[in-house]
């Protein structure tokens, strides 16, 4: 028997999980996914750094703690690289952290250390912090502050570890907002890749009915599937932001601007959901091949609505233009004016439209009534 030959990556394209180029029987690593991790850490890598070291420092320095670990350990934990660095889940982290700590303390004082005084910690700690907090990482971070607090407790005083944490928790916070991690870039390039997402959807979809493509048309709800972990991440992205600009000096002059992005982006997610919805019509109405322009050339327009839109995240003087251009299309989708005679399908593809163009109206600043108005009633 002949064995088949492998099937390698064509040349020069990376895998998707290694980042390796092939090029032929050599490899090469691509550097470009690594490069690009660190620079979106490259704030968080430098909070974590700052609080680390000054917790430690004033621990030692000013109260005269010998090793205080627990400071330091207590502020990366907190902090992390996670993508949200909202003020409230960081003093959440730093009080389940504390409850460990003192869970431990307690414990050493009562009972000292070793190993079943260990395992004693480590259970009511977990008890206790999910008691206190439906979230798995609360107790996990709970878990290990009272390891560690247990640990290193021998020879030093009663609750020295708990004054560390408090430390800590409290450099933690500071650091938050005096360098903040998330600015207004990272958001609008969270938000940015949402719109594109979009309106690659869209105009695939548009397309698809352009010329009765199903295959177009599976591709397109492919793509507004795919639309949901953009829309979670530029929620977290500028809940994020939100947090931090109330608490930070130098993000107070942002605030009135997210509230204006928080708007938008309600309104996104509920235009994401509607595309789906216009998405499978357009399938299922691609089966016979038909084309259908008009159609096509409707959802092509909200499409560039939707473009508009995103421009005008960064410069509000779009808004008028994008409200406008939405608006002109919304104002048209009467399914019977607009394909007098046509099939319940297509009617039901242009009624699917309307609920869009009023998602895409508020994103532009008219309220949900103003909007619903513009549609023609049918």
């Amino acid at each position: 028997m002949v064995t088949p030959p492998e099937k390698t990556p064509p040349a020069d394209e990376p895998t998707p999980t290694t980042g390796v180029i092939t090029t032929g029987w050599r490899s090469r690593f691509d550097l470009r996914p690594a490069l690009a991790r660190v620079r979106d850490s490259a704030t968080a890598i430098v909070q974590i750094v700052v609080a680390a070291t000054g917790a430690y420092t004033f621990a030692q320095l000013v109260l005269g703690h010998p090793v205080p670990l627990v400071a330091a350990t207590v502020t990366v934990s907190s902090l992390g690289l996670v993508r949200d660095a909202r003020p409230r889940r960081v003093a959440e982290t730093v009080v389940g952290m504390l409850v460990g700590i003192l869970i431990a303390e307690i414990i050493y004082v009562v009972a000292g250390s070793g190993w079943w005084q260990l395992a004693l910690a480590l259970g009511v700690t977990l008890i206790v912090a999910r008691l206190l907090s439906a979230q798995p990482g609360f107790a996990i971070a709970a878990a290990i502050q009272a390891l560690i607090a247990l640990t290193i407790a021998a020879g030093a005083p009663p609750f020295l570890r708990l004054l560390d944490g408090l430390v800590g928790g409290a450099v933690a916070l500071l650091v938050t907002a005096l360098v903040p991690r998330t600015a207004r870039r990272t958001e609008l390039r969270d938000a940015l890749a949402l719109f594109d997402g979009f309106e690659s959807a869209a105009s695939t979809l548009a397309q698809a009915l352009r010329r009765g493509d199903r295959m177009r048309a599976e591709r397109g709800l492919e793509k507004a599937r795919a639309l949901q972990s953009r829309v979670d991440a530029w929620r977290t992205t500028l809940e994020s932001s939100i947090g931090i600009a109330r608490i930070s000096p130098f993000l107070h002059r942002q605030r009135s601007e997210l509230a204006r992005h928080a708007r938008v982006q309600q309104s996104m997610d509920l235009a994401t959901r509607n595309l789906r919805v216009v998405a499978r019509r357009t399938l299922y109405l691609s089966d016979d091949g038909v084309a259908r322009p008009v159609a096509a050339d409707l959802v092509g327009e909200l499409a560039r609505g939707a473009r508009l839109v995103a421009d005008s995240l960064d410069d509000i003087s779009l808004e008028p233009a994008a409200r406008a251009t939405v608006r002109a299309v919304a104002a048209r989708l009467d399914p019977e004016a607009v394909l007098p005679g046509a099939g319940l399908g297509e009617h039901n593809l242009i009624a699917a439209l309307r609920p869009l163009a009023v998602d895409l109206l508020t994103a532009t600043g008219m309220t949900y009534d103003e909007a619903r108005r513009v549609v023609p009633r049918i």
